[in-house]
């Protein structure tokens, strides 16, 4: 049994309908919706210590209010609206089965999940090179299918606790695959797998997608020349023999026994319910303490999180004791309540007794281990005094507030920062302004170069993306500054950038098996002077530590540099060697997750060895399987090994302390960040901050947006994610531009070119909204290589580097396709480049994006057309010259 990554489509993220995860026991923070409506809950009396009992009367709506005669007491009363997940765990079946002999088989589709599901599905036909979806044959469709449009049917499941759709197959129809995804008929929500459509190869040539369910490596069901051979689903006892293995023909197949597969994978199905929570304050006259009742619809047993603030700065503390009862103290930080439970069952509550004088009640609701919810993503604040009763209960809580408190890091992992919006964009306007009067008054007196200007342009990006992170819009855009030089005076400017000169060309210097060789090193130093006279200017070098996994990437032991890919000396004399030829060199460094050296009592991997010795402390409290004791994770967990809580000073100062050894011992000028969904940006920041590298690149991948099996056009919510990540750095580090990867595997994998423009006429991955950070890039030792992850369209690799080649972004080139066939276009086009001195900051102008074609200017120097389409490039006063050509791409330079 197999549990992968499950995903709805992105497109309805956002519908108050089931949703679809990885069947694991950690469930993600949940936002509540905030309304002001004065209802409290139930029929009691309420006994406020130190003061007279208190008539509580329902109303309709089963809130209920506290009655008293000294209304100019209550300072604060209001009902929060929540959502509330309830989970559902199942399981998708998938099994084909082979029928009365080879030339029928049987596939059934089941699911366990309760609802109302319809199975979505469309065939590939052997020969068809056009779209994935097609419609099936008439006799191949189940009783009660519906053809939708001219592409896909949709089928009921049958059943009650386990539904089912079954299919029959012919080998007659010549079908090449089955793609498939669920739909919840009641909801509307789409289930995929791993962000994209089930595929159930029939032929052995396309095991190579990553949403492949069901067939191993080379096999295929058909018989004879249609299933294109190399291994067939055999009975153990039927092996081939060597002759019949290197048939081609496929005429030994006859004789063999087929056999089948059934796969079962684990989903959980999330529904949203309507709750609410209802806070009243009270100042009590008698003895001039703050009265704080919580009422709450929430079924089963609720805890309150909670503390006071002293002050606006709204820093978590332990109120003066006595405590309510069922109340511990957890790590000196907060509280914990376990309400009380109401008779008849609906809902809980509690009251708190706090001391005057105070200016906030902070909490969060816990209903579990792995269940919190919060404010919109916040926790509540609630003021404690009149003056304050018109202020928002909203509140931001800073970051750094965060890493100091526990308490507000357990519910609320989000990066967002607390900025008093008026003050803080004040001071980035001021440091715009300046930056600018520091360019306009060096350049009157003709001091500073022209690389200079163009650093601190690059510092005053960055400040823009600070205020687009508290504007945040649909597009980021970077506005005009046009200010007097009398306005302001010229300031010290410090300078540490992690983006370069923006004229960069990225090597990866190591596919997936570069390992196996155990002298990677020496390999490479052979070959910086041919890489030099190919134009690169960076190499990314894979990862250097200790590593339980041979390529590097479960790093283990951080000092210690001896590793497959050579020695530690071997690795300094081989950055030296780059050096000398002009080239700088990534380190690739996995600070997300680390493997321990030693189990702890419990027999869990978690303690670490070498210089770095952490504890269980290092490790995120949220993954179930590391027994962390540190605070909850800032992104995503990866469940190899333990992730590392980024929130700890300790852990922090150590990664500082590493970087900036590696920096000094090695010789790195900059790094790939592996894995970066997993902790927050904030977080590199600093450590860019510390390390102040020449250049840096995080690897932020995750899927797409896909509708009925095809890719939107539209993938601003894809790219926006990647530029928010961008943003939490300050615009300290680019990012690999996987949208812009993506969109070319449609454009040109399915010749709809027509995919690269966007809604504005813009390129639509990260290089048309922030092309100074993006780092483009076709292939990587995942995608590509032996992994083979998500393969770039076979055969037209060179239209891509035709693409990120001409265009601004910074262009990575996959090792592979530098020693390959491909060398000398992909020098030709790195020399076009470099000679029409294109950067990460050129401009675009799309000329064409139609089905066939795309073509774009780019600084008014180059011309470049991809797909089979015509194009010529605008004639008039400019003459162009063709400047390199091959399979589907042109590329024009003004002679």
């Amino acid at each position: 049994m197999s549990t992968i990554t499950i995903e709805p489509l992105v497109g309805n993220y956002f519908r108050r309908s089931p949703k679809l995860y990885q069947n694991l026991k950690t469930t993600p923070h949940f936002s509540l919706n905030y309304s002001q409506k004065r209802n409290f809950i139930s029929n009691a009396t309420l006994r406020f210590s130190g003061c007279r009992t208190l008539p509580i009367r329902a109303s309709s709506t089963e809130a209920a209010v506290i009655e008293t005669s000294e209304q100019s007491n209550v300072v604060f009363t209001e009902t929060f609206s929540l959502k509330r997940p309830e989970r559902a765990e199942g399981k998708i079946a998938i099994r084909l089965d082979k029928g009365k002999d080879e030339e029928n088989w049987h596939l059934s589709v089941g699911c366990s999940l309760p609802g109302k599901l319809i199975l979505h599905w469309g065939v590939h036909y052997t020969g068809d090179a056009g779209s994935e979806w097609d419609q099936p044959p008439p006799e191949m469709r189940p009783s009660g299918s519906i053809a939708i449009k001219d592409y896909a049917i949709e089928t009921p499941f049958k059943g009650e606790t386990f539904q089912e759709v079954k299919i029959d197959i012919s080998s007659k129809w010549s079908i090449a695959a089955i793609n498939f995804v669920l739909k919840d008929e009641e909801t509307g929500v789409w289930y995929q797998h791993k962000g994209r459509d089930f595929k159930i190869p029939l032929i052995s040539h396309l095991e190579d997608d990553a949403n492949v369910v069901g067939l191993k490596k080379g096999s295929s069901i058909w018989p004879g020349t249609l299933g294109k051979l190399s291994n067939i689903l055999l009975k153990p006892e039927s092996a081939p023999s060597k002759e019949e293995s290197s048939s081609n023909d496929g005429s030994s197949v006859e004789n063999r026994r087929f056999e089948g597969f059934y796969e079962e994978h684990a989903i959980v199905k999330e529904t949203l319910f309507d709750n609410i929570v209802s806070v009243s304050v009270k100042q009590c006259p008698e003895t001039a303490k703050n009265l704080v009742y919580i009422d709450t619809d929430l079924p089963g047993n609720v805890i309150l999180h909670w503390g006071i603030c002293h002050d606006d700065a709204k820093r978590w503390e332990l109120p003066a004791m006595p405590y309510p009862a069922e109340t511990v103290v957890f790590k000196n930080k907060a509280l914990r309540t376990l309400l009380q439970r109401k008779e008849g069952g609906n809902g809980s509550s509690g009251l708190f007794t706090l001391d005057g004088g105070l200016s906030g009640f902070v909490f969060v609701v816990k209903l579990d281990e792995n269940t919190w919810l919060n404010c919109k993503g916040n926790d509540f604040y609630i003021p404690l005094s009149s003056s304050k009763h018109e202020s928002s209960a909203i509140h931001l809580e800073e970051r750094k507030q965060n890493e100091e408190s526990n308490s507000s890091q357990i519910v609320n992992s989000s990066p967002e920062e607390n900025q008093t919006v008026s003050v803080y964009t004040d001071e980035i306007i001021k440091e715009i302004r300046s930056l600018v009067s520091d360019i306009s008054s060096e350049k009157s007196r003709k001091t500073k170069s022209k690389e200079t200007q163009e650093t601190i342009l690059q510092e005053i990006e960055k400040l823009a993306a600070e205020a687009y992170s508290i504007f945040r819009s649909s597009i980021p855009k970077i506005s005009e500054i046009v200010v007097s030089e009398a306005e302001v005076s010229s300031p010290d400017v410090k300078i540490s950038s992690g983006t370069g000169t923006g004229f960069e060309i990225l090597c990866q210097g190591f596919n997936w098996e570069s390992h196996k060789s155990g002298r990677w090193y020496k390999e490479l130093h052979k070959k910086t002077a041919e890489l030099s006279s190919l134009g690169f200017s960076v190499i990314w070098l894979p990862p250097p530590t200790d590593s339980v996994s041979p390529e590097g990437y479960m790093p283990r032991d951080l000092f210690n540099l001896n590793s497959r890919y050579g020695s530690f000396d071997e690795l300094k004399v081989t950055v030296k060697k780059f050096h000398e030829v002009g080239i700088k060199v990534l380190g690739d460094v996995v600070l997300n997750h680390r493997c321990a050296s030693h189990r702890n009592q419990n027999g869990i991997w978690n303690i670490f060895g070498g210089r770095l010795n952490w504890d269980e402390r290092a490790v995120v409290a949220d993954d179930p399987h590391f027994q962390g004791r540190g605070n909850k994770s800032s992104g995503d967990n990866f469940h190899a090994a333990p992730n590392i809580d980024h929130s700890q000073k300790f852990v922090r100062k150590d990664i500082k302390e590493w970087l900036q050894w590696l920096r000094e011992e090695i010789g790195y000028d900059g790094w790939r960040l592996d894995f970066v969904r997993g902790f927050w940006g904030g977080y590199v920041k600093d450590y860019l901050e510390a390390t102040e590298p020449y250049f840096a690149v995080g690897e932020y991948w995750d899927s797409l947006v896909y509708t009925y099996g095809e890719m939107d056009h539209n993938q601003d919510v894809h790219r926006q994610r990647i530029v928010d990540w961008i943003n939490a750095t300050n615009g300290t580090a680019g990012a690999f531009d996987v949208t812009t990867k993506g969109i070319l595997h449609s454009a040109i994998g399915k010749c709809e070119y027509w995919r690269l423009s966007d809604q504005n006429g813009k390129p639509p991955g990260v290089v048309g909204w922030w092309p100074s950070r993006a780092v483009t890039f076709i292939e990587n030792h995942d995608t590509g290589s032996t992994q083979g992850h998500w393969r770039f369209p076979g055969g037209k690799e060179m239209q891509g580097y035709a693409y990120i080649l001409t265009h601004p972004g910074t262009p990575s080139v996959f090792f592979d396709h530098i020693f390959s066939g491909y060398r000398s276009e992909i020098g030709n086009l790195i020399s076009l480049r470099k000679r029409n001195k294109i950067s990460c900051r050129s401009t675009v102008e799309i000329t064409k994006a139609e089905r066939d074609v795309y073509a774009a200017v780019i600084d008014d120097k180059l011309a470049v057309k991809i797909g089979p389409g015509h194009y010529e490039p605008p004639s008039g006063h400019q003459r162009w010259k063709m400047a390199a050509e091959g399979n589907d791409y042109k590329v024009w330079e003004l002679s």
